[in-house]
Protein backbone atom coordinates (compact mmCIF):
# COMPACT_ATOMS: atom_id res chain seq x y z
CA UNK A 1 0.00 0.00 0.00
CA UNK A 2 1.21 3.49 -0.81
CA UNK A 3 1.46 6.11 1.43
CA UNK A 4 -0.32 8.67 -0.17
CA UNK A 5 -3.33 6.00 0.33
CA UNK A 6 -3.11 6.22 3.94
CA UNK A 7 -2.67 9.95 4.15
CA UNK A 8 -4.77 10.96 1.41
CA UNK A 9 -8.32 13.30 2.70
CA UNK A 10 -11.24 11.38 2.10
CA UNK A 11 -14.53 13.24 1.27
CA UNK A 12 -16.53 11.54 3.79
CA UNK A 13 -18.03 14.33 5.71
CA UNK A 14 -21.49 13.78 6.13
CA UNK A 15 -21.05 10.67 7.30
CA UNK A 16 -18.66 11.80 9.68
CA UNK A 17 -20.92 14.53 11.22
CA UNK A 18 -23.30 11.81 11.44
CA UNK A 19 -20.62 10.15 13.27
CA UNK A 20 -21.05 13.39 15.80
CA UNK A 21 -24.16 13.99 15.78
CA UNK A 22 -25.53 10.80 17.09
CA UNK A 23 -22.88 10.20 19.83
CA UNK A 24 -22.99 13.73 21.02
CA UNK A 25 -26.90 13.68 20.74
CA UNK A 26 -27.22 10.25 22.27
CA UNK A 27 -25.19 11.58 25.04
CA UNK A 28 -26.71 14.81 25.49
CA UNK A 29 -29.97 12.96 25.86
CA UNK A 30 -28.74 10.50 28.34
CA UNK A 31 -27.79 13.80 30.91
CA UNK A 32 -30.91 15.32 30.33
CA UNK A 33 -32.96 12.15 31.51
CA UNK A 34 -30.67 11.98 34.51
CA UNK A 35 -31.36 15.25 35.32
CA UNK A 36 -35.19 15.39 34.45
CA UNK A 37 -35.74 11.94 35.72
CA UNK A 38 -33.41 10.05 37.87
CA UNK A 39 -32.42 7.72 34.97
CA UNK A 40 -29.06 6.28 34.64
CA UNK A 41 -28.03 6.96 38.22
CA UNK A 42 -28.94 11.06 38.04
CA UNK A 43 -30.72 12.52 40.69
CA UNK A 44 -34.21 13.50 38.80
CA UNK A 45 -35.52 17.48 38.89
CA UNK A 46 -36.40 18.19 42.29
CA UNK A 47 -32.77 17.27 43.64
CA UNK A 48 -30.74 18.37 40.90
CA UNK A 49 -32.84 21.98 41.02
CA UNK A 50 -31.30 22.14 44.47
CA UNK A 51 -28.10 21.39 43.77
CA UNK A 52 -28.18 24.41 41.29
CA UNK A 53 -29.83 26.38 44.13
CA UNK A 54 -27.02 25.48 46.29
CA UNK A 55 -24.50 26.61 43.56
CA UNK A 56 -25.72 29.80 42.54
CA UNK A 57 -28.27 29.29 40.01
CA UNK A 58 -31.38 30.14 41.12
CA UNK A 59 -34.39 29.18 41.04
CA UNK A 60 -32.95 26.11 40.81
CA UNK A 61 -35.80 23.96 39.84
CA UNK A 62 -36.32 25.88 36.89
CA UNK A 63 -32.56 26.15 36.19
CA UNK A 64 -32.79 22.20 36.58
CA UNK A 65 -35.87 21.92 33.80
CA UNK A 66 -33.93 24.51 31.58
CA UNK A 67 -30.58 22.14 31.84
CA UNK A 68 -32.27 19.20 31.77
CA UNK A 69 -34.82 19.92 28.56
CA UNK A 70 -32.40 21.64 26.89
CA UNK A 71 -30.03 18.59 26.63
CA UNK A 72 -32.32 15.74 26.37
CA UNK A 73 -34.21 17.67 23.24
CA UNK A 74 -31.20 19.29 21.99
CA UNK A 75 -29.66 16.65 21.86
CA UNK A 76 -32.47 14.37 20.21
CA UNK A 77 -32.21 17.07 17.88
CA UNK A 78 -28.62 16.47 16.92
CA UNK A 79 -29.33 12.76 17.08
CA UNK A 80 -31.90 13.54 14.18
CA UNK A 81 -30.25 15.76 12.73
CA UNK A 82 -33.71 18.10 12.90
CA UNK A 83 -33.04 21.89 13.72
CA UNK A 84 -29.31 21.26 14.01
CA UNK A 85 -27.98 24.60 14.35
CA UNK A 86 -30.31 26.28 16.64
CA UNK A 87 -29.84 22.45 19.22
CA UNK A 88 -26.43 22.77 18.87
CA UNK A 89 -25.64 26.59 19.57
CA UNK A 90 -28.35 25.29 22.63
CA UNK A 91 -26.24 22.47 24.00
CA UNK A 92 -22.23 24.26 23.33
CA UNK A 93 -24.29 27.48 25.40
CA UNK A 94 -25.69 24.66 28.16
CA UNK A 95 -22.00 23.61 28.24
CA UNK A 96 -20.47 27.10 28.42
CA UNK A 97 -21.97 27.58 31.27
CA UNK A 98 -21.78 24.26 33.08
CA UNK A 99 -17.74 24.57 32.36
CA UNK A 100 -17.24 28.31 33.77
CA UNK A 101 -19.98 28.03 36.73
CA UNK A 102 -19.42 24.29 38.07
CA UNK A 103 -16.00 22.80 36.88
CA UNK A 104 -13.70 26.15 36.11
CA UNK A 105 -12.33 26.27 39.41
CA UNK A 106 -11.27 22.54 39.73
CA UNK A 107 -8.75 22.70 36.86
CA UNK A 108 -8.55 20.97 33.34
CA UNK A 109 -8.62 17.04 34.39
CA UNK A 110 -12.55 15.48 34.69
CA UNK A 111 -11.26 13.01 37.43
CA UNK A 112 -10.88 16.35 39.40
CA UNK A 113 -14.34 17.24 38.24
CA UNK A 114 -12.87 20.00 36.13
CA UNK A 115 -14.00 21.09 33.14
CA UNK A 116 -12.47 18.83 30.35
CA UNK A 117 -15.62 16.77 29.78
CA UNK A 118 -17.75 20.34 28.96
CA UNK A 119 -15.19 21.65 26.70
CA UNK A 120 -14.89 18.70 24.22
CA UNK A 121 -18.89 18.76 24.34
CA UNK A 122 -19.34 22.39 23.84
CA UNK A 123 -16.42 21.93 21.12
CA UNK A 124 -18.18 19.45 19.01
CA UNK A 125 -21.53 21.20 19.77
CA UNK A 126 -19.54 23.99 17.99
CA UNK A 127 -18.15 22.08 14.95
CA UNK A 128 -21.47 21.09 14.24
CA UNK A 129 -23.01 24.29 14.27
CA UNK A 130 -20.43 25.59 12.29
CA UNK A 131 -20.25 22.60 9.50
CA UNK A 132 -23.94 22.00 9.73
CA UNK A 133 -25.97 18.58 9.03
CA UNK A 134 -24.96 16.74 6.02
CA UNK A 135 -27.50 14.92 4.10
CA UNK A 136 -28.07 12.27 6.42
CA UNK A 137 -29.99 14.45 8.55
CA UNK A 138 -34.14 15.37 8.54
CA UNK A 139 -33.16 19.10 7.78
CA UNK A 140 -31.61 17.54 4.60
CA UNK A 141 -34.95 15.19 3.85
CA UNK A 142 -36.90 18.02 4.60
CA UNK A 143 -34.90 20.39 2.35
CA UNK A 144 -35.18 18.16 -0.47
CA UNK A 145 -38.57 18.17 -0.23
CA UNK A 146 -39.82 21.69 0.40
CA UNK A 147 -37.05 23.19 -1.78
CA UNK A 148 -36.83 26.99 -1.80
CA UNK A 149 -38.54 28.66 -4.68
CA UNK A 150 -37.94 31.74 -5.58
CA UNK A 151 -40.23 34.73 -5.85
CA UNK A 152 -41.74 36.35 -8.60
Amino acid sequence: MKISAILKTHDKTDLAILLLRVTTGGTFMAHGVQKLFGWFGGSGLEATGQWMDSIGLSPGYLMALLAGSGEFFGGLALLLGMLTRPAALGTALIMLVAMVVVHWTNGFFITNSGYEYSLILMVISICILLHGVGKYSLDHTLQAMFPNKPEK
